[in-house]
């Protein structure tokens, strides 16, 4: 993995805070599913977008071409839900799950890279490649994301997250972002996962329940202040969470850490369990707006997650240019 400050400048003297630059603000991606099903993929399987990534992945470096094109100067690869126990679930023995849950971590950067090498020629912005890896909750299919209550040890949760840390070890991708993280145990797990590999940064975000608790329930500036204190983590921040209880996250954010702050909320509409529909209306007008406002109050890298596309983007990097 590049951890790096400048394109093609690599050390690791420093500690991945310092060699990864991220100042200044940068305009993240939007969501990666909104845009495969606008695009005809079937994501009602367990692997989600992994299934994608498996049997169309033109269609995954086409939304990374779109984003880009959007002026996104930071791409999500399309390995959320890529785990040996998904793959398990999904009826792969475990040991090819753990074959193919490694070869398509490799695949998911190896796209993002082509789409950014394809880009580059008509831009001289840089842009980052922050490998996905979604919670523990994610390779469970149930929404467990969302609350966090797993039957699972500390050390197990490790396991999980060390297992594609280690994979994602020997590629080009220039951080891991950790992301739906429902609680303070699986941040803490993150950190133990990270500790092993001295050269990789990553961020870790939370999905919250209100404007001060992450999912599970505890304080996000208590898992803030667990993750100022990792030197491996070079952002914290929220995301997969409604738009409106961002700017007070931000704040209990704020109070625990110095630390870069990456937002990407969900575009303001709802989500129906039951239905399994959405409800609402996307405005990126006004989500460019609020994007401002959670510059303001002190992020620096700000994106969108479900429901949010090429269009939210666009608007956020007019905004805040």
């Amino acid at each position: 993995m590049k951890v790096r400050r400048q394109r093609n400048e690599i050390s690791f003297e420093m500690t991945p805070l310092d060699q990864l630059d991220l100042s200044g603000v940068r305009v993240l991606d939007g969501g990666m599913a909104t845009e495969l099903e606008k695009l005809g993929c079937d994501l009602s399987g367990a692997l989600w977008s992994a299934r994608v990534l498996r049997e169309a992945p033109e269609k995954i470096a086409a939304v990374h071409s779109a984003y880009l094109a959007a002026g996104a100067d930071c791409i999500l690869t399309a390995s959320y839900q890529v785990s040996a126990e998904a793959y398990a679930d999904a009826g792969l023995s475990p040991k090819d799950a753990e074959i193919a849950a490694a070869a398509d971590l490799v695949k998911s950067v190896q796209i993002a890279e082509d789409a950014r090498a394809g880009f580059f020629p008509s831009s001289r912005r840089e842009v980052l490649i922050a490998a996905s890896l979604g919670p523990y909750g994610a390779a469970l299919h149930n929404g467990a994301e969302y609350h966090g209550n797993y039957e699972i040890s500390l050390d197990e949760l490790v396991a999980f997250h060390a297992r594609r840390v280690a994979v994602l070890a020997g590629t080009s991708a220039d951080l891991i972002a950790f992301e739906t993280v429902p609680s303070f145990q699986e941040a803490k797990a993150i950190v133990k996962a990270l500790a092993p590999f001295s050269e990789i940064g990553g961020w870790v975000t939370f999905t919250c329940k209100d404007e001060s608790r992450v999912a599970h329930g505890e304080p996000i500036s208590e898992c803030a202040a667990l993750l100022d204190a990792a030197p491996q983590v070079v952002a914290v921040g929220i995301n997969c969470t409604p738009p409106n209880l961002v700017a007070a996250l931000l704040r209990e954010v704020r109070r625990a850490t110095d630390k870069p702050i990456v937002v990407y909320p969900n575009s303001g509409e709802s989500w129906n369990g039951a239905t399994r529909t959405w409800s609402g209306t996307a405005d990126p007008a006004g989500f460019g707006e609020l994007a401002a406002q959670w510059v303001d109050a002190g992020a620096q890298i700000v994106g969108g997650c479900c429901r949010t596309g090429p269009a939210h983007v666009r608007t956020i990097r007019e905004v805040l240019a």
